[in-house]
This record gives structure tokens, sequence and C-alpha cells, in this order.
């Protein structure tokens, strides 16, 4: 199989993909066209058939397809324009391989969390932590699994521990440096400040919002997940559950980004932070990856609002 990953500018392409998404749109001159994201374990790719002609099946989006076509660069990043496509029959493919996963060993992303909260010193964040990613396998199991997005960063399987472990680690070297900050609240906020997004989306190879996701969004969610857990535990500080669901309230920082509210203690504050590096430095990587490797400039990014450039020596 040719993934996505493997392609490159001006070759020919004959292979079986998701089709993530599919649209109907129209040309300056009013004629119609199909614009598709396709997906394989390495990635996504934007496609085009500018010709509906009688090669072209009836599909649908989260079908797998068979495309043949030529890729092309556009705007600094990789374009298939579909020429011929039909579904695909079973046995023509392995789902396995449209399932895009995470480079990183599960086990140890989930050991490493799990160490984290062993060092844990306030006893009821600790036996809060420990209810989840110790206690709860099912949860655990879930939490593996998931994405941490439904694109722009982490969203693969595995995503949402391996952003959620990024996070504590820089939280760690904030408290680590900051002695003003309080590990525990801080690295047990970093540990919980995504957890609604295992409401907010849905599972693979879908992917995609939940009406709970679309109506209450993940913040909401995570706090009130935490809320929940917190009423199980006797004699919780209720000062300190308050600071723990505000952490996870304002980890997006601004109202315009999300939060329904702003930082308010060193904590949150360091969590946006963390967040906000994290997310931003693997999209960066993911464009970086996702561009024509042989282009030094790969274009206009909306996400950072600048013309992208690759690092040279």
């Amino acid at each position: 199989m040719r993934y996505i990953g493997e392609l490159r500018d001006g070759e020919m392409v004959s292979e079986t993909y998701l089709c993530k998404t599919k649209q109907t749109l129209k040309t300056k001159a009013g004629k119609n066209y199909y614009s598709m994201l396709l997906q394989d374990k390495s990635g996504t790719l934007d496609a085009k058939i500018w010709e509906l002609s009688s090669g072209i099946d009836h599909f649908e989006a989260m079908e797998y397809i068979r495309v043949d076509g030529q890729v092309v660069s556009f705007q600094g990043s990789l374009q298939l324009n579909v020429k011929r496509v039909r579904r695909s029959q079973e046995g023509e493919y392995d789902p396995a391989d449209f399932v895009p996963t995470t480079a990183k060993n599960v086990e140890q992303m989930y050991s490493d969390l799990l160490k984290y909260i062993a060092k844990f010193q306030q006893p009821h964040l600790k036996r809060l932590a420990e209810s989840f990613f110790a206690d709860d396998k099912d949860f655990a199991l879930r939490f593996k699994k998931h994405s941490a997005a439904k694109s722009v960063h982490h969203g693969f399987v595995g995503g949402l521990l391996e952003h959620t472990l990024g996070v504590v680690n820089l939280c760690d070297y904030y408290a680590n440096n900051y002695p003003i900050l309080n590990r525990d609240l801080l690295l047990c906020a970093a540990m919980f400040h995504d957890v609604g997004k295992m409401e907010e989306l849905s599972t693979f190879p879908e992917n995609d919002y939940t009406d709970d996701g679309q109506l209450l969004g993940h913040i909401y969610i995570g706090a009130e997940i935490i809320g929940a857990r917190i009423r199980t535990i006797q004699g919780f500080p209720p000062q300190l559950a308050a600071q723990l669901k505000h952490c996870i309230l304002a980890h997006h920082g601004e109202l315009e980004y999300g939060s329904p509210k702003k930082p308010a203690i060193i904590e949150a504050l360091a969590l946006n932070f963390a967040d906000n590096t994290d997310a931003k430095i693997q999209t960066m990587t993911e464009l970086l990856n996702s561009g024509d490797e042989k282009a030094t400039w790969l274009g206009l990014s909306r996400l950072f609002e600048s013309n992208i450039r690759r690092t040279t020596f």
C-alpha cells in the first residue's frame, strides 16, 4: 500500500483510502466538483475531483474508496487530483491501515503519567488522579486510544495521551523552575485539562464532534466530569476543588478561544502556557511533515497567519 505520508509531487496513485469528508462545491465558472479529505494511518490528504465524468462512481463520506489520480503541489501542500473513483470492496483493504496512530509507545507514556501521580503529596488530588488513571480500567483503555482533536494537532489514536503527557512534562518543568507554583495542583490539572475530549469527540474512524461536543465543548464537559468524581471523595477540600476546576475552565486562556474563565491563579496561567506550547509545536510539526518536502516555503498557514518556512542549515 502507498501510504499518504509516502506520496510525492507528480506521482500517479492507484490506491484505497478512507474518504473522511466529501463536499460538492462549485468552481468560479459555476461547475460542480468534489472536494474530499482522504485518510490513512499516516495522515490526511486533500483531494479534488474536477471532472464528474462516467469514471466517477457514487460514494459517500466515511467509505473506503479506490482512487486513481495524480499528486500535485498546491500552496505548499500536496493534493490529489482524482480521475477515477469507486467504492472499495471488502478484502481489498485492511481497516487498520486507515487509523492514524501515535508514533510513540503508548504503554510507556501511560506509565510515565502514573509515575507523576505516585509522587503527588496532596492526598485528595492523588486519590482523584488514581481513581481515573490507576483504578478505572475502562477509562484507561479509552484514554490511551482517544485523539486530542478532530484536526489541527494530535488528531490520531493515542493523541490525547501524547498531548496530555506533553503538557504534564512542561508543567513539571515550570514547577521545578518557579517554586511559587503548587506542583500537585498544576500537574493534576494538566492531566485532566482535556479529559472532556473523550466525550467531545467520537472514536476512530469517525473522530468527529458528538452532540455534546457541539453543544457543550470539552472544557465544560471536563469540569463536570472532574466535579462529579470529586463529590465521591470524602473530605475533598472545596477550595481545592474550585481551584482545580478553574484551571480546567481557564486552560485556553482567553474567552475568545473558548475558555469560560480567564486564568485567575498562577497554576491556571502556567497550564494555559503549557497547553498552548505543546499544541502549537505539534501543529507546526504536522504542517511541516505534510508539506512538499522539496519546498522551503510552504505557503500561508491560516492557523499561524504566517507564510511557513522550513528551517535550513
